[in-house]
């Protein structure tokens, strides 16, 4: 009987929120445009300029004007990264621009 009585009330809750209009919407006005003097603060897309030097291909990726990567192609070898993190002139090469390092060294052994 309970069941009975849970199905009757789950049918008539489900044809009550079935008949629910839905709200109207209506479209936000536009952002108003900065004051002036303020610069524009949304983050640029970062360019790249390819250079060709005898051996190797040079890609620049600029950030807001900044160079924050170079990726090395040379002709026999795999491409690398140089890539300056914290902004100080300090370039560090990376094989890739992935920020996951692998350790490279044994946890534990079994013999």
């Amino acid at each position: 009987m309970r069941r009975l009585l849970a199905l009757a009330l789950a049918a008539a809750a489900s044809g009550v929120f079935a008949q629910t209009p839905p709200p109207k919407l209506e479209r936000l006005p536009q952002a108003p445009p900065p004051p002036p003097g303020v610069e524009d603060l949304t983050p640029s897309e970062p360019s790249v300029t390819i250079q060709q030097h005898p051996g190797q291909q040079v890609e620049e990726i600029r950030q807001s004007g900044r160079v924050v990567a170079l990726k090395v192609t040379p002709k026999n070898g795999p491409p690398y990264y140089l890539v300056d993190p914290s902004g100080n002139g300090n370039w560090v090469r990376r094989n890739s621009l992935d920020g996951i390092s692998v350790p490279q060294w044994p946890i534990k052994t079994w013999q």
